[in-house]
Formats: C-alpha cells, structure tokens, sequence
C-alpha cells in the first residue's frame, strides 16, 4: 500500500491506494498491442482511481513494447548514450546535425523516427561509427572541450588509450575471481556495501562513481551497461588475480563484503537496501515499478553506514556479519 494520498471521486478523500498489475491493451498508430500494466485501487471503498504514476508507467509499458515490435530503439540505451560517449544531449544533437533540442525530446520519452532510431542504435552498438561522427561533424559542437572530452571517451572504448583501470573495475575483477555465482543484480549490491561500509570505517569513499537509486536497488550505471547481457545469469570469472593491487584496509572491506553479504543472492540483497534510507529516501515518493535515475548522494550513504557501524558496535570489517545476519532474519 502506498503511503501517498491521491483523490478518489467515489469517496471524495484523499485516500492511501493499492496497485496491481493487469495484462491490457493500447493502440499506437491503428496497431493494438498488449501489455503488461498497472492499475490502482482506493483501500477504503476499492474503486479504481487515477494516479500519475501509474499512468506514466503503463504509457512507458506500452511504448516499450510498441519499440520492441517495431526494432526502435530502447528508452534505456537513448539514455545511455551520452554517458557512454561523455557528451551532452543538446551538443550529441548538434554533432548528429539534428535541432538542437531533438534529442533531449528523446530523452523524455518521444519516439525517434525510424532513420532516427537506427542511427542512434548504431551509435550505441559500435563506437568506431560515433567516431567517424565525432570527427566528420566536431564543427557543430559550440565549444572544443565537448569534442576533446567526448573523443578521449571514444578512444578509451576503441582501446586506442591506455586506459587506466578504476578501483571499481579492479573490485570487480576481484570479486568475479572470488565469488562462485554472482549476477548482474548481486554484483550491483555487493559494490554498493563496499562502498557504504568503506565510508563507515575509513571515513572516506573507494569508489569515486555514484550509483542511481532504480526499481532494484542501487545501480552503477556504467557497470549495468557493462554487464546486462548475463540478466539473471552468473557473470563469468577470471581466475589469478593479483589482489596486491588493494590496500589492506580496502581488501579487510572486500573479503568481508565476499564472506558476509556475497553469501546472499541478488534478489535478497535488493531486499535488503529497499528497506535502507540512502535508496528509500532518494526515491521518495516514487512508486516501487517508477523508472528513476537519481543519484544516491555519497553523503546519504556515508551518513547510514556510519550509523549502521555504531548500531552493530562494528568494530572490524568482519563485524559487517552482524548486520546481514539481522537483515536476512527480519525479511
């Protein structure tokens, strides 16, 4: 049930409500398409009732589906694109020759034409097409530093850089030559308790990303994109990693994090931080199904964590033990 109020008609209060889901039906353009919905119900008197949210869900489900039937692009991989290329929206519409606002409009949710679609599919799939864009088109952007920054981006991908490997890739890398069986989801978990419990104990980040509080949880993006093609399958290991690349406080964090909540699968853990306040209170009112992209602030993580590290009398990183015990034992 949804602590928010929302006017029903039929009682004429403002009401707490429930959803549901429902298989329907819309039409896009003379073609009818099903899809999987939602459907909100007033507690008091049980009448079906409006509520925003849930309306824009099932536009999106909709949407969704009409781009899957019809092979245009995803909303998710048109939002994905200027973070993966480190460029605006108003300068990637610029350099694609497009007016200025095309691609923000996107962003929101209008549907690409299809010439517009394959393009932009084109541009995620392969970073060698953006780069000959990147080069043909760097006149349309207003200032150098978006051409130098989205280049250097490029080339990283193309491996024409030596690029530096971040703690979060060596803590994956670690991770995948440590645990057995770990999915996308659980990885995504396993990342953010490192992150709050490093901040707890050392007073200080070990990952300078932010992750986004979704529908599942917390997310890196970045490492989402990297990885999503496994779905709910193990992710691949590599064995003979050398961890001599961590400190000892940062491999005290990582093997406890293994040991101590590695132990669990990915749905518990998404369990676990919807019932902590970094992801809740991000989230705010949202429904639980709404598709959001705010940022957790590192500070609301430090802030819990720490709390948690008093709480639990924490006083190494193997006392994080206690506090995935007791949340496995209140689910």
């Amino acid at each position: 049930m949804s602590e928010r109020k929302v006017f029903c008609e039929e009682c004429r209060n403002d009401v707490n409500f429930i959803i549901s889901e429902k298989k329907m039906e819309g039409t896009i353009k003379g073609e009818k398409y099903s899809y999987t919905g939602k459907e909100a119900f007033c507690v008091d008197c049980g009448t079906e009732i409006y509520v925003a949210e849930v309306n824009d869900f099932n536009l999106k489900a909709l949407y969704d589906v009409y781009r899957e039937r019809n092979n245009v692009i995803s909303l998710e991989l048109i939002l994905a694109i200027p973070e993966k290329y480190a460029i605006g929206k108003r300068p990637l519409s610029l350099l694609l020759g497009w007016g200025e606002q095309t691609f923000s409009r996107y962003c929101d949710g209008d549907m690409p034409t299809k010439q517009y679609s394959e393009i932009l599919q084109k541009i995620y799939d392969n970073p060698s097409y953006y780069s000959e864009i990147l080069e043909e088109n760097k006149g349309n952007l207003k200032t150098a530093v978006s051409y130098e920054k989205s280049k250097r981006a490029v080339d990283e991908l193309l491996g024409r850089i030596g690029s530096k490997k971040t703690k979060i890739d060596l803590t994956i890398e670690y991770l995948l030559s440590q645990c057995e069986d770990i999915t996308p989801l659980a990885l995504q978990k396993a990342l953010y308790y490192i992150q709050g419990f490093y901040s707890a104990f050392y007073k200080t980040f070990i990952f300078y990303e932010d992750c986004e509080a979704w529908v599942h949880g917390p997310v890196y993006r970045e490492i989402y994109f990297r990885y999503r093609d496994y779905r709910f399958d193990p992710i691949e290991g590599n064995d003979g990693f050398d961890d001599s690349v961590f400190t000892s406080s940062e491999k005290a964090i990582l093997d406890s994090v293994i040991k101590n909540v590695c132990c669990y699968s990915g749905k518990v853990l998404e369990n676990f931080t919807h019932s902590e306040s970094p992801w809740l209170s991000t989230r705010g009112e949202l429904p639980e199904a709404v598709v959001s992209d705010r940022t957790i602030q590192k500070e609301q993580i430090a802030s819990y964590f720490s709390a948690v590290k008093e709480k639990y009398n924490m006083i190494n990183p193997n006392d994080i033990k206690s506090y995935t015990q007791t949340m496995f034992e209140q689910m």
